[in-house]
């Protein structure tokens, strides 16, 4: 895409690159695209809500990409196995727990970055690289055959091997869950996991493949988990004396991931909506807190009244001084600098599919 000044934004603009949007429906209808030009978010997630059909997936991504200023990422879930949002449209592709080793790792990004490259996307929020190993595989936190590779090396060759097929097919990648996810016994979805690890374990494992895949080649994006750890250095408490979440927490962020691992990229929170979250702290507070914690971009996914809320409240914020403009600008930069790397999407071509999804079968055929 071509490289766009920050100077040639407007306050407003630059406020909406902060947002990482989802979309009601299958369609760019009237509802959706007041939202879209009201906040021309600088991201759109696609859920399986949206995406019927191929060539409806592609004309969806084409009219957002076009009603927005500056150009969007456009980005998914696909993970495969329990969070495939393709399985209407193309075989159903095999979990990421299912895969054997890197050479699996290659074939199902190549699979998932061809795909989304013809339908028009050009990110993808995976891989998960949160290390699942023997002891903590029976924990029911949401994370059940979506990990690569049962040990901490395992799961850093195996990440490496499908985000370099991804990016063969201009497919931006993001690492999530930050700063690790696999030792939390609830789902962050419904509720704020207190990781009961300490600071070593953490640093020994979880950030393990943060550390070498951060340092092995441009990791373009990471998305940060809501959860606490209140048995290491991180832990941070809100203004209540409660466990502030890792995605609001300035240790997490700023220190953690942008100073000690030396991180250059986007830093994506989860979905802003999960029950960490919000049942919590409002929307419109949390999306403040994060964007002074350090997050360049806020995951709204489902609710428009939430979009709107968040986006008002940071709106505002920025024209207070509770958020700098500093603190903007440089999440901006950061957004657009890769934004610039991203080439024009290819052209739609409906006979591929079909290459793919034999190419899904046959994984499945060999891994079973």
């Amino acid at each position: 895409m071509p490289a766009i000044d920050i100077n040639s934004l407007s306050l407003e603009q630059k406020i909406g690159q902060l947002f990482f949007i989802g979309i009601p429906g299958p369609e760019l209808d009237e509802s959706t695209q007041q939202l879209i030009d009201k906040i021309q978010p600088g991201g759109i997630c696609l859920f399986a809500r949206n995406i019927k059909g191929l060539s409806q997936t592609r004309a969806l991504l084409e009219g957002l990409h076009s009603a927005i200023s500056v150009p969007p990422f456009l980005s998914l879930d696909q993970e495969g196995g329990r969070v495939d949002r393709l399985r209407r449209v193309t075989t159903p592709m095999p979990a990421a727990s299912q895969l054997r080793n890197a050479e699996d790792a290659r074939e199902l990004g190549s699979i998932i970055g061809e795909t989304l490259s013809l339908l028009g996307f050009n990110m993808d929020f995976a891989p998960v690289v949160d290390v699942i190993d023997e002891a903590r595989g029976g924990l029911v936190n949401g994370l059940q055959s979506r990990g690569l590779g049962t040990s901490k090396e395992h799961v850093v060759e195996m990440a490496a091997a499908f985000l370099r097929s991804l990016e063969q097919h201009d497919i931006l990648g993001c690492l999530k869950h930050f700063p690790g996810l696999a030792a939390a016994q609830v789902d962050s979805h419904e509720e704020l996991p207190v990781v009961q690890i300490t600071h070593d374990e953490l640093n020994k494992v979880d950030l393990y493949p943060y550390r070498e895949l951060i340092h092995s080649f441009p990791c373009a994006s990471v998305m940060i988990a809501h959860a606490a750890y209140p048995n290491t250095r991180l832990q941070e408490f809100d203004d209540n004396g409660k466990l502030l979440p890792s995605s609001l927490s300035s240790r997490v962020v700023k220190t953690l991931l942008r100073d000690e691992l030396n991180f250059k990229g986007v830093a994506i929170t989860d979905d802003m909506e999960m029950g960490a979250i919000v049942r919590n702290y409002g929307i419109g507070e949390a999306c403040k807190m994060a964007v002074n914690a350090g997050a360049d971009m806020l995951a709204i996914c489902a609710s428009v009244d939430a979009i709107y809320d968040g986006y008002h409240a940071v709106t505002s914020a920025v024209r207070e001084g509770s958020i700098s403009e500093e603190c903007l600008d440089a999440s901006v930069t950061r957004i657009l600098d890769l934004k610039a790397a991203i080439p024009e999407p290819r052209g739609f071509d409906a006979d591929k599919f079909e290459e793919l999804n034999q190419r899904i079968v046959n994984l499945n055929n060999n891994l079973n």
